[in-house]
């Protein structure tokens, strides 16, 4: 099966992509494009998989750019291939043939790009990252690099929808504590359950900082397990483990 690729006519024609779970050779519970070496999975198909994005972004294996996410604010600013990941969720760079990439698997990935200036930058972007500052970090670390937040657009790929994203009063209330104003995030559940939008809230977030274009492409991971893997499903189905979906962007 080829590869299922997503694009934006906001970031072309740079190449770029969001890409599904289809045309992997992983099997099981990750079939399909499972590109988290983080995973249980096999590490053969796992590399097998990232070999077919590489080829698909235009670039080897090693200058398919990511690094060891961990709900942070942290960015790093990309020379050239990394001997290894440092911890950070988001990226930047000026230098023509290097790919960012981000795993997600419910999480937003967020690809960014100052057509004009010629400066990349992707982000991971969970509930706690978003809240923590790691889009606003994005746009700051691409500045210094040349690039013009109002001419940057920012595109959200696929990531869990809000009628899937059920959350706890805690959860709630941590919003709350940083701005009333998040309430309005936030949708009624059963019982003390609330309904939480992140790519609403990514958006939310881009365009206070004074982004030039912010989009989400409108997919949701929960609701199409023929296409996208997440945590969140699999957890609730009980599986050992999940696959991870990447997005890439490069100059």
């Amino acid at each position: 099966m080829t590869l299922e690729i997503l694009t934006s006519d906001d970031l072309s024609p740079l190449r770029h992509g969001f890409f599904t779970r289809r045309g992997g050779a992983s099997s099981g519970i990750f079939s399909g494009l499972n590109c988290g070496t983080g995973s249980s999975d096999q590490t053969e198909a796992v590399v097998i998989n990232r070999a077919r994005v590489a080829e698909a972004m235009g670039v080897a294996p090693e200058a398919l750019i990511g690094v060891h996410q961990a709900h942070t604010a942290d960015v790093i600013t990309v020379t050239g291939p990394l001997a290894e990941k440092p911890r950070a969720d988001g990226m930047v760079t000026n230098v023509p043939g290097l790919a960012l990439s981000i795993l997600t698997a419910d999480c937003q990935p967020v690809l960014f790009v100052d057509h004009q200036a010629q400066v990349i930058g992707a982000a991971h972007a969970g509930w706690r990252g978003a809240l923590d500052g790691v889009l606003e970090a994005v746009l700051d670390a691409m500045e210094t690099l040349g690039a013009d937040r109002e001419s940057t657009v920012a595109v959200i790929g696929p990531t869990i929808s809000q009628r899937s994203y059920e959350v706890g009063p805690e959860f709630f209330e941590t919003f709350l504590a940083e701005d009333a104003e998040y309430a309005r995030f936030f949708a009624g559940g059963e019982g003390d359950r609330m309904l939480f939008d992140l790519p609403g809230f990514g958006l939310y977030r881009l365009r206070r900082a004074g982004i030039g274009e912010a989009q989400w492409t409108r997919h949701c991971t929960y609701s199409d397990p023929a296409r996208f893997y997440s945590y969140r499903r699999s957890t609730h189905a009980k599986e050992a483990d999940y696959g991870r979906l990447i997005s890439a962007i490069r100059l």
